[in-house]
């Protein structure tokens, strides 16, 4: 799995603060990937939002038979403010390992678009297939922690949106589309879901003809189902399934709940 495919589905699993918060909130989740119902991997995050600012942090490990053939773990963490229900990061940061390679990941924003990027160890020479990233699609872009941020007045209001996604090195355009509504039940909830079709459409920052690429582009069904955080206008992810290649990926919460 590359590292952006392992940045998308930890963004999957966050619960953040949005639109709507008023005070202090504390929030935390946790999740386990499972691939045909053996776990792979699990993760678990806590957030905050005081005055306008938010702060998630969280991290993430392999489990299982993955271990073997793809020991990685790592944490995650993300800061920024949310000015008039939109969403502005200021950093993102990754540090993880895989087998025995270490990486780290900071990226800086200012107003929405991004200033830096620094990638540790740095990114080997592109070849003329690569589609470089522009200035331009830097620009209103989120993180992959931000990137699960759904302030919504109620659960009709979650789905029907575009997000631009940037996770150091790809650029993507996120569409949700209603799928369904629903019930879930796990520790710290039981209540109404929101089902989203998830579509992820690569911009920049990716090599031409990769397949892994063009499945995502074309064949890759992804749903995403929401749950709100109390009376906060949050809806965060509380399940999701991701079509791959060779099989499907579900991400499930174990516990999704209020600290605060």
């Amino acid at each position: 799995m590359t590292g952006t495919a392992k940045l998308l589905l930890a963004a999957l699993v966050v619960t953040v603060p949005a639109k709507g918060v008023k005070g202090d909130h504390s929030f935390s989740g946790e999740y386990t990937v499972s691939f045909l119902g053996i776990p792979v991997a699990y993760s678990r995050f806590n957030s905050t939002f005081k005055d306008g600012a938010y702060s998630v942090k969280g991290a993430f490990s392999a489990a299982g038979l993955a271990k073997i053939f793809d020991d990685t773990k790592g944490s995650l963490s993300s800061s920024g403010r949310i000015d008039d229900g939109t969403v502005r990061p200021a950093r993102f940061h990754s540090d993880y390992t895989s087998g025995k390679k270490a990486y780290t990941i900071d990226v800086r924003f200012a107003g929405g678009d991004v200033v830096s990027t620094e990638v540790t160890p740095p990114p080997k020479k592109r070849g003329k297939d690569w589609v470089a990233i522009r200035s331009v699609d830097l620009k209103g872009v989120v993180d992959p922690l931000a990137v699960t941020m759904i302030g919504a007045e109620s659960p009709d209001k979650v789905c029907g949106r575009r997000i631009k996604l940037y996770d150091s090195e790809m650029r993507a355009d996120l569409t949700l589309s209603y799928a369904s509504s629903g019930t879930i039940s796990v520790k710290g909830y039981s209540g109404p879901t929101v089902t989203c079709s998830l579509h992820v459409d690569p911009v920049a920052g990716y090599r031409k003809g990769r397949k892994a690429i063009d499945f995502l582009r074309t064949k890759s069904r992804i749903a995403v189902t929401f749950a709100p955080l109390g009376q906060t206008g949050v809806y965060a992810p509380v399940r999701a399934t991701v079509g791959t290649e060779i099989g499907t990926i579900t991400i499930q919460a174990q516990r999704f709940e209020a600290t605060d």
